[in-house]
């Protein structure tokens, strides 16, 4: 019976994924919130039912009645949190919260069929996530000051990373977290969210050459802190972000090609001066040949993907545990085994649905530093989005970032967390100044009105 339902369910699933993920896209056809109101409530009960079908095998597969009860505990986060952002936020944009809430559901399954108490304590950092990121909205809107704090940004981020490197623990060769009070920080996550902040200030007050040259003094010291603690994923991903900032907020391409330029050389050079990274690189070009030292996680990985084919072993039907770290750097390769091909292309869709929206917001905003915020913001996210999962199917080296919402992590999940409702907050703005050009059109088209009534009573 249980190897009925694991079958069945295979295919049940991919089809509510694919579902969900066709209703992503379908919202672009309407720009107001309104007339998507049919497209967000399908997502929502599709999202329900592909968690709940995931953890009715679980449950079947195990036989253990804890994962019950920790799905209905799930449940009602997902259920809250949907509902509450609804009453607090009317005016916030339901597709972000909808993917994010799906993302969560995900890391939920996946982390539950890797490691039960990693999957608990994943929950409640999440839960606690929550509570604390709900109120970023409101601050965004209300909080007029932020664009004058250029200097605070950058100092903060280059003082946070410098802490790190001065009096961080090492993990896996790599400087990038301390402990305070038995909890341990990774503090460049949530410097990845300040960084975009200096940038979009600084360069929503000018972008002459002088203010370009400042703000690349300032990022290339974050950048160097990271390279000296030899956290290169993050590193990279301050690079691409500064980068891409700047020619969004100048329109010069050659800011664009010298950063490819700078960025190449830079790679060549941390080829050459660190050692993990030529073992990297190594074990890229051909994971085979060294593939009972570097290349093991990279071809268990492969291994893991290829063995899924399109709709997966089943949960708890493959072997992802295999692949070191894998709740961690590889867990799209265990949700490729065991959720298919098929669920982890359209995992990545969502992820792109909500790059796209990010950008969506980001060019109709009049604000250039919101606009900045939200492009800054976009960028990060598919960016690691990109490195993760490139690393894991050996598209590119593997960096050691986590895949947003899916990865087990807590500084991971609060600052995607914190990252979204920021969006969530410039989105609001956005619609409040919708509203007030809508507003003046109404008001010049009366006054207009009147006067020509005006003028045919004087011509009478």
């Amino acid at each position: 019976m249980e190897l009925y339902i694991t079958e069945l369910s295979k295919y049940i699933i991919t089809l509510f994924i694919a579902l969900y993920t066709l209703e992503c896209f379908l919202v672009f056809r309407f720009q107001e919130e309104e007339r998507r109101k049919g497209i967000y409530i399908r997502q929502n009960f599709l999202m329900f039912l592909v968690h709940f079908s995931c953890f009715l095998v679980i449950c079947f597969e195990t036989g253990k009645v804890e994962y019950l009860l920790f799905y209905i505990l799930q449940q009602i986060l997902l259920f809250a949190t949907i509902m509450l952002f609804r009453m607090i936020y009317p005016k916030g944009n339901r597709l972000i919260i909808n993917n994010m809430c799906m993302l969560l559901s995900i890391g939920f399954v996946i982390l539950s069929r890797l490691s039960y108490e990693r999957a608990i304590k994943q929950f409640f950092i999440v839960t606690v996530s929550l509570i604390m990121s709900m109120i970023i909205p409101y601050f965004i809107h209300k909080l007029k000051f932020l664009k004058s704090l250029t200097w605070v940004y950058a100092g903060v981020g280059i003082v946070a990373l410098g802490i790190v490197l001065i009096l961080g623990s090492v993990t896996y060769g790599s400087k990038i977290s301390y402990s305070v009070g038995g909890v341990t920080f990774q503090p460049s996550e949530f410097v990845k969210i300040i960084f975009v902040f200096f940038l979009a200030s600084a360069l929503s007050e000018s972008q002459d050459f002088l203010r370009v040259a400042v703000t690349a003094v300032l990022a290339g010291a974050h950048v160097l802190i990271l390279v000296a603690s030899k956290d290169l994923g993050s590193a990279l991903i301050f690079f691409i972000v500064y980068v891409m900032m700047v020619f969004i907020a100048t329109g010069q391409w050659v800011y664009l090609f010298a950063g490819a330029a700078g960025g190449s050389a830079a790679a060549v050079a941390a080829y050459h001066l660190f050692s993990h990274v030529q073992v990297r690189v190594q074990a890229w070009r051909d994971p085979f040949s060294c593939i009972d030292a570097a290349g093991f996680q990279i071809t268990q990985s492969l291994f893991g993907i290829s063995s899924g084919g399109w709709f997966g072993l089943g949960l708890f039907r493959g072997n992802p545990t295999a692949i070191p770290l894998v709740e961690a750097d590889f867990v799209f390769s265990a949700v490729a085994e065991e959720l298919g091909i098929i669920f982890s292309m359209c995992l990545i869709l969502i992820c792109l649905s909500c790059f796209i929206m990010f950008m969506n917001i980001s060019i109709k905003l009049q604000n250039g530093f919101y606009r900045l915020i939200a492009f800054g913001l976009g960028i990060t996210y598919i960016f690691q989005v990109f490195l993760t999962i490139g690393g894991g199917t050996k598209f590119i080296p593997m960096t050691g970032v986590t895949l947003p919402f899916i990865s087990y992590g807590g500084s991971s999940i609060l600052t995607t967390l914190i990252m979204f409702f920021i969006i969530e907050g410039l989105y609001i703005i956005r619609q409040d100044e919708g509203e007030r050009r809508a507003k003046k059109k109404r008001r010049r088209r009366k006054i207009k009105n009147e006067t020509e009534r005006y003028e045919e009573d004087e011509e009478e």
